[in-house]
Parts: structure tokens; sequence; C-alpha cells
């Protein structure tokens, strides 16, 4: 059994056969989907879209990349939604420094808004992290008291150590499959497995063998062969830490 830890299954692309995904999913063994939001207009939908199915679990958030949807008022609206939904984690949230002018101190409210959110809700984060590794990990210690996963993981080995030092997971997905992510397959090798989750980031960032098309989260299986590949053991053992870690982080039921 596997649970794919980042879907964003409300997203358009999967409008017209949304239930066909979920089936896929099942049948491929994923029995459960974290189901990060990404701004706060887009809530009602992503909590529709969570209850087609018992094994879908939505999580609430304000995603760096569309800062243009947010208002500062959404931070306190996120903690209405918080308290009445109780999601199993806050997020998508964070800092995005590779796409061009957005701005810095703008993320770094809402991100820090949400971190102090979740902080006091005792919910974990989903957070997001583009060439902001070292950011996050600082607001992340300076908020406290949190838990999370910094999900499609791209850093390096010590800034890996250094969130594992404040208890946070790293998300694998589509990008370890590809043969030149050195760096990437070389730390999934070798990272202690209790840190571990897995994710499709569906509908985007496919796995090697599905390039150029719409990721679904039945393709987190090629995740789970690949990551047992490269650490040389049988994909079940994976299966099984990595579905552990989401249930014991997302508070998922067993």
């Amino acid at each position: 059994m596997l649970v794919d830890t980042h879907c964003h299954l409300d997203a358009d692309e999967f409008a017209p056969d949304r239930a066909d995904v979920v089936a896929r999913a099942r049948a491929a063994g994923v029995a459960m989907q974290v189901l990060p939001a990404t701004h706060a207009d887009e809530w009602p939908a992503l909590r529709e879209a969570a209850a087609l199915d018992p094994g879908l679990h939505p999580a609430y958030g304000l995603h760096p990349t569309f800062l243009r949807h947010h208002r500062e008022s959404h931070l306190a609206l996120l903690e209405e939604w918080i308290e009445r939904e109780r999601p199993v984690a806050v997020g998508e949230c964070g800092l995005d420094f590779f796409v061009e002018d957005l701005d810095a101190d703008a993320q770094s409210r809402f991100f820090e808004g949400q971190l102090a959110i979740a902080r006091d809700a005792g919910l974990p984060v989903i957070v997001h992290a583009r060439r902001a590794v070292d950011q996050v990990t600082a607001a992340i210690r300076r908020i406290g008291g949190l838990r999370g996963v910094v999900h499609s993981f791209s850093g390096s080995r010590q800034q890996a150590e250094k969130l594992w030092e404040l208890g946070f997971m790293l998300g694998l997905g589509g990008p370890v499959t590809y043969a030149r992510a050195n760096r990437l397959r070389t730390l999934a090798a070798d990272m202690p497995l209790e840190f571990l989750l897995l994710e499709t980031d569906a509908p985007d960032q496919p796995d090697a063998g599905h390039r150029g098309q719409r990721n679904e989260p039945a393709r987190l299986r090629m995740v789970c062969d690949t990551i047992a590949g490269l650490r040389d053991v049988a994909p079940e053992d994976v299966a099984a830490a990595t579905t552990a870690n989401a249930r014991r982080l997302f508070d998922l039921p067993g």
C-alpha cells in the first residue's frame, strides 16, 4: 500500500476524469492521497474533490507562486477553515525564489503566518521550497514547534540534514526517476528511511517513463520502485516505511 503525500487532484487537468484517476490510483495500490491547496478561492473546490473518496485528505494553505491571489485577510480566513474543517495539514505554503517578480517579503509574511497557524493548531505543514531551502529552514526554526514535509526536495545532503534535525521529512517524486538527477538519487539511496515520503505532485512532475504527459497518483509506484532500486531493497519495504511515515505525520487512518 502506498500514500501519495502530494497530489493536486482538484486541478483543472483532472476535471474530465477525476473519479477515474482516483480509481486507477486505488487499483495501483495507492490507498490514500494528501491534497494540498494553492489559494483561498480554490479551497471549496478542493473540499469537494476530497469528498470523492474516503482516502482523499485535504490540506489548506496559500502557495507562494499564487501570491497575486492572496490577501492579508486570507490568513485569518485560513484559521477559520482550519478550525472548522480540521484538515490533515496546513499547506501548500513556503517560499519560491525561482519564479521572477514574486515579492520575497510578501512571500515571507504569508509563509511565517501559516507556520504560526499550523503550530497553534497542532498540524503539520506541507512546504514548498524552490531555490529557498535555507530560508525555509530558517523560518521553520524561527517559528518553532513545527513538524511537516518539504515537498519535491531538491537541496543538498547538508540542507536535508538540517531539516531532519528539526524533525521534518522530505517528499520525493518523479524527479528521482531521471537518471541525470545524480544528487537527488544519491540522497534517496542512503537517507534515513524514517524521513522519506513519496509523492507525485500530479498533474505535474511526471516520472521518466511518463515524460511530457499528465502525471497522476497511480504513477507513484514508479517512484517507489526507483527508490527501492537505488537502495537495493524490495519495493514493499519502501512502501511500508513511507506509508507508516505518512500515517504518523498526517495522522492518517490505519
